[in-house]
């Protein structure tokens, strides 16, 4: 046995992701301080494999039936008696389980929303809403986007002085380093024409069919190339489309990289085309990386970027994501300008430091909010 406090992380997939990498960097620096036991709902344990070796950490399998509520939460309040974390962490809607299962506040409870998938891309659904409502007003909410912190302030209706806003980090001196240029050329990323570039998982949410639209349109005028960085389920469609676009010779698909930093500074433009975000750690990653963006106006993206990148983020719509990437590729000095900028920012507000520092409260039971409470 050991004194150490034992944190119960709840996901409704453990595949690389943004909120499954987050957890990793955060347990990776924490190191030997806590104890975690990790339940993948959908059994997928892809993002176990990034914690370190040293960790006293694993994973247990809970056994969960599709849309049998009362069932799954006799099981989980099982789960919580016989562990006795001394935290339930839970990740998203999928999890929300978990919070119902802790509806005594038997363990505390730290609950994690990093976002929506394509169902509340446009608009909250209502059932949702008041289960929210209900199930989390005891618990200690994080949001780290202030479009998620008002949200659940305002929509969701939960206390104040329950929610805190903690923005994702990310380690800039990792990411300042500049591309590994044998490295990118071996993943397709050869020096030549300007390289717009994206790192996401190929899922339809991320709209990078949208982004192939749009590259289409950049390239009909000038020389450019698209690297898409990842991996999913919307691979062959993408290709497709590039076919069907006339520009799949200039389309790289690298596959997932585990070095995103390595390949960045080879790009001139980054691009992001989602349908639905927060706070996109690719966004903050090509910030560090000192370059410019354009994107779709999603989330708090204008928000995370300097206030020179803002008419670059656009509507969504693929004109509208080809002029803004056009407009940066045309004006190079610009483009430098910006990009130099947003790497400041992201130095000076986004260091993973200052996010585990406040995590660091969060798992201890002290109130990481009481300076991240937007107006």
């Amino acid at each position: 046995m050991t004194g150490k406090p034992l944190l119960l992380h709840v996901f409704p997939g453990f595949a690389v992701g943004g909120a499954q990498m987050r957890f990793v960097q955060i347990a990776n620096h924490f190191g030997g301080d806590y104890r975690h036991v990790i339940v993948s709902l959908n059994g997928n344990d892809e993002a176990f494999h990034r914690l370190s070796p040293d960790l006293d950490a694993r994973m247990v399998e809970v056994p969960v039936v599709k849309g049998a509520t009362l069932p799954n939460i006799r099981t989980y309040r099982t789960v919580l008696r016989e562990l006795a974390p001394d935290l339930l962490v839970t990740s998203n809607w999928g999890s929300i389980e978990w919070a119902m299962a802790n509806w005594d506040g038997r363990v505390r409870h730290l609950h994690m929303e990093d976002g929506f998938g394509p169902e509340e891309a446009n608009r909250q659904i209502p059932r949702r809403v008041w289960t929210r409502r209900l199930t989390l007003r005891r618990s200690t909410v994080m949001l780290p986007s202030i479009n998620l912190f008002h949200l659940a302030r305002d929509v969701w209706r939960l206390p104040r002085r329950t929610i805190c806003h903690i923005p994702n980090g990310i380690d800039c001196d990792r990411f300042a380093s500049g591309a590994d240029r044998s490295f990118a050329s071996a993943m397709g990323l050869t020096e030549g024409s300007p390289i717009i570039g994206t790192v996401a998982a190929l899922r339809s949410e991320k709209n990078l069919l949208r982004l192939i639209d749009a590259f289409a349109l950049v390239a009909d005028n000038r020389p450019a190339r698209l690297a898409i960085v990842g991996d999913g389920a919307e691979k062959e469609a993408l290709r497709a489309r590039a076919i069907d676009r006339g520009v799949a010779g200039s389309v790289i698909f690298t596959g997932a990289c585990r070095e995103p930093e390595k390949l960045l500074g080879a790009m001139s433009v980054f691009a992001l085309s989602s349908d639905t975000e927060q706070m996109p750690i690719s966004i903050l990653e090509a910030m560090a990386a000192g370059l410019p963006v354009a994107s779709t106006d999603v989330g708090d993206v204008r928000r995370m970027l300097v206030s020179d990148n803002d008419r670059f983020v656009v509507p969504r719509d693929a004109s509208a994501l080809a002029g803004a990437i056009a407009g940066l590729l045309d004006d190079p000095g610009t483009a430098a300008a910006i990009g130099a900028a947003n790497a400041r920012r992201a130095r000076d507000v986004y260091d993973q430091s200052l996010m585990f520092a406040a995590y660091r409260t969060l798992f201890d039971g002290g109130d990481a909010g009481a300076q991240t409470r937007p107006s």
